[in-house]
């Protein structure tokens, strides 16, 4: 299925809302929970599956969702169609603070792999499916990305990311890489998990137990901030039972 030709507008520095402006008949979906306004004309409906192969059976339809809820995702995507007249708008902003990403996905191969918590929405006809990596190593260690989403089509998508988006061309070149600053990359970037170091560096260094190692050709995208990092340090200051912080005495 084609994808839909949507306009857009990204709003904002750091915590961003990107607005996408329909035509009639045009639609765009979405993960559950992120959309911020819409305007009069346009519709919503949680439906099973992301609606780019209409003819797709019930049998299809849970199996996508069964993979999904494995994803930790929600089962349901949300449809929003403008089935009005005139040009409406509707809006989507990250459940965290961070950036958004626009990828036209026919500029980039058709296709890209992302962090399974990365995608944000997309024109409808896009493809959102889930990766397994195949490899012992990176099903065990992998952490954020064991799991990785497949978003394939020819028409917009957008990521979002927590603090600075940094992109790398990788041409032959090995990057090593937190698994959790990973946002996303492009085919032809082969994906593996390595040990980080010695032992003494493993355990002391801070940097966790295992790296992500990308190689090949084509593009990165990496975060400077993952939000499970965030979440650790917000945990860390909170206050404990008696008034102290979590490490204090």
């Amino acid at each position: 299925m084609k994808s839909h030709e949507v306009d857009y507008e990204i709003i904002g520095e750091d915590i961003q809302v990107v607005e996408v402006e329909l035509d009639p008949g045009e639609a765009v979906i979405a993960e559950a929970g992120v959309m911020n306004y819409m305007e009069e004309g346009i519709t919503f409906e949680a439906r099973m599956g992301d609606g780019s192969q209409p003819d797709r059976g019930l049998l299809g339809k849970l199996f996508d969702a069964g993979k999904r809820k494995l994803a930790g995702e929600s089962v349901f995507m949300t449809r929003f169609t403008h089935q009005g007249s005139g040009k409406k708008r509707v809006a989507f902003a990250a459940p965290y603070p961070g950036r958004i990403l626009p990828i036209h996905l026919g500029q980039v191969g058709g296709e890209i792999f992302c962090q399974k918590d990365a995608f944000l929405c997309a024109a409808l006809g896009t493809s959102v499916g889930i990766a397994f990596q195949r490899k012992l190593g990176v099903g065990f260690f992998g952490g954020e990305g064991f799991i990785l989403q497949h978003l394939k089509g020819d028409g917009m998508a957008f990521l979002h990311a927590g603090g600075t988006l940094i992109e790398k061309q990788l041409n032959g070149e090995t990057l090593r890489v937190d698994t959790g600053c990973i946002v996303g990359f492009t085919r032809g970037i082969e994906y593996d998990i390595q040990r980080a170091g010695s032992l003494k560096s493993m355990f002391f260094g801070g940097e966790g137990l295992f790296l992500a190692t990308l190689r090949g050709h084509g593009t990165v995208i990496l975060q400077s901030l993952p939000f499970s990092r965030l979440a650790d340090r917000i945990i860390a200051s909170a206050p404990q039972a008696g008034g102290t912080r979590q490490g204090e005495s």
